[in-house]
């Protein structure tokens, strides 16, 4: 790995950056897609963390868009940003999960991590001759969009059908030939939007559907993680039985929409 030094070397690294942007980032054009307007931030200086947020033009805070981070001391960054660009800001804190197999890899100092038995995560039994295994189909985005909480528009069901095409989705489809239960991924790389039609609950099939999409996404080497609300007694029972081990830090997010 070549160590960067000096203020010439990374603004040759800048520029070189801007040229190969993601197709993601290529698609913020809609100011109103807070879907897609998405940025990651993680510092380890608050002060200077500001400073270079408030000299670039990183951010466009013209847009309707969200910041994601797993560290809540940015609250105060943040916030003192959005009143400077005169943004309305809506923090929430919620449960960062990390998957077993990931936690091995990536967090083997915790101490939740040393706990965990040795094959764990297998998928729950469900009924095989009622319910197969398949993977998610751009068609299949609208029946996602009404399920999912944050969606339910034209541009979330937009959103949707850019991550079944994008990312590794899977579903269990039930006797009529669609999807019963899903579990999908955003471009966060985050397990996310994942459901079950309310006449299938009660099944297991959510369970089997994120321990087989984690397991798929280890024999990738893709780190395994998604949140909850502290509220959503569902998924924290569910996380709980398939040893999901929350970060102390948790997952924060900040909904920003112009004034």
């Amino acid at each position: 790995m070549l160590q960067l030094q000096g203020p010439h070397l990374l603004k040759m690294l800048e520029k070189s950056l801007r040229t190969s942007l993601p197709e993601s980032l290529k698609e913020m054009a809609d100011d109103f897609d807070h879907y897609t307007n998405t940025y990651q931030i993680f510092s380890k200086d608050l002060k200077n963390c500001q400073e270079s947020l408030t000299t670039s033009d990183v951010i466009n805070w013209k847009q309707h868009l969200q910041i994601q981070s797993s560290q809540s001391s940015l609250n105060e960054v943040i916030q003192n940003l959005a009143a400077a660009k005169f943004v309305k800001v809506e923090h929430t804190q919620c449960i960062l999960y990390v998957m077993p197999e990931t936690a091995r890899k990536l967090l083997p100092s915790l101490p939740e991590t040393k706990n965990l038995p040795v094959g764990y995560g297998a998928p729950k039994a469900i009924n095989e001759e009622m319910f197969k295994l398949s993977s998610m189909d751009p068609t299949h985005a609208a029946l996602v969009n009404k399920f999912w909480h944050f969606g339910g528009n034209k541009r979330s069901q937009r959103f949707i059908e850019r991550c079944i095409r994008a990312f590794p989705t899977f579903c269990l489809l039930g006797p009529e030939g669609t999807p019963a239960s899903w579990s999908l991924m955003d471009q966060t790389g985050e397990i996310r939007m994942g459901a079950t039609l309310p006449e299938y609950r009660g099944h297991g099939l959510i369970s089997h559907t994120l321990a087989v999409h984690t397991r798929a996404l280890d024999q990738l080497d893709v780190p395994a993680y998604n949140h909850t609300d502290k509220t959503n007694k569902i998924i924290r029972r569910i996380s709980d039985n398939l040893r999901h081990i929350a970060i102390p830090r948790g997952w924060n997010q900040w909904n920003c929409v112009p004034l």
